[in-house]
């Protein structure tokens, strides 16, 4: 079975570059995050003819979250019990299982800067999501999606650059860490090229060329799961050409 999360930056504005990349790389099971589309909206009918089951979370504005299924999608749940919100609960999480698997599509908040009230919204919904998991852990599960932490020093193109900003702070790191804690495994990519399997680069003239990115887009597994991986990759042929997402797909495959 094949895995694949993609924070696609506006499904609609991506459509053509999504149904291409299905077809080319040909999915089981697909996390989408950053989708910014109401759930009624979603392109379900043209994903469908590639053999896709949809299940989407989105209101329309900057969020939005969806699996997509070509081996059933059963038990779809949206966001989890007591979540956090801003101040209202967001579109950040869609659940199904899929071929047996408990797949989840995260979007986690952005923080924004260490002093700002999201930050602290952020910290609380990765509790909040510590939580819904903590049910789920022993059996067959997959969290992928846009963490928007780099979980260590080595997956960010320069650290110093982000001393006193998001996304390698110690608390949000140390969230992971607790995410890790409940027996989940990181499951980290081959990079396509160079040293470093960054997920992430900003728009800014250059810093795709150059690297410069960051490992954000994570997949976690349970041990059972882990077990079954054979490979893992990030696509960053994806990130290429005209009006691309900001990230690249990564791409799991189990036994």
């Amino acid at each position: 079975m094949r895995i694949a999360t993609w924070n696609v930056n506006s499904v609609k504005a991506r459509l053509n570059r999504l149904l291409g990349w299905l077809a080319d790389t040909a999915p089981d099971v697909v996390c989408l995050q950053e989708t910014k589309c109401a759930a009624a909206a979603f392109p379900a009918a043209e994903v469908g003819d590639l053999g896709y089951e949809v299940a989407a979370h989105g209101d329309g504005r900057w969020n939005g979250v969806a699996v997509l299924s070509r081996v059933g999608l059963d038990d779809v749940r949206t966001g989890f019990d007591a979540e956090p919100g801003f101040p209202l609960p967001e579109a950040r999480s869609v659940a199904a299982t899929c071929a047996g698997v408990r797949v989840w599509s995260v979007y986690v908040p952005n923080g924004r800067s260490p002093d700002s009230a999201h930050y602290t919204y952020k910290l609380d919904w990765l509790a909040g999501l510590r939580r819904a998991l903590a049910t789920e852990a022993a059996t067959d599960l997959l969290v992928c999606g846009d963490f928007n932490v780099a979980p260590t020093d080595a997956d960010v193109w320069d650290p110093t650059v982000f001393v006193g900003s998001t996304h390698i702070t110690p608390a949000e790191r140390a969230a992971l860490a607790d995410l890790l804690a409940l027996g989940l495994v990181d499951v980290v990519p081959q990079p396509m090229k160079g040293p470093h399997p960054y997920t992430y680069w900003d728009y800014r003239a250059g810093m795709f060329p150059k690297n410069m990115g960051m490992r954000i887009d994570l997949v976690y597994a349970s041990g059972t799961v882990n077990r079954r991986v054979r490979a893992a990759y990030v696509d960053r042929d994806a990130r290429k050409g005209p009006t691309p997402s900001d990230h690249a797909p990564v791409v799991v495959d189990l036994d």
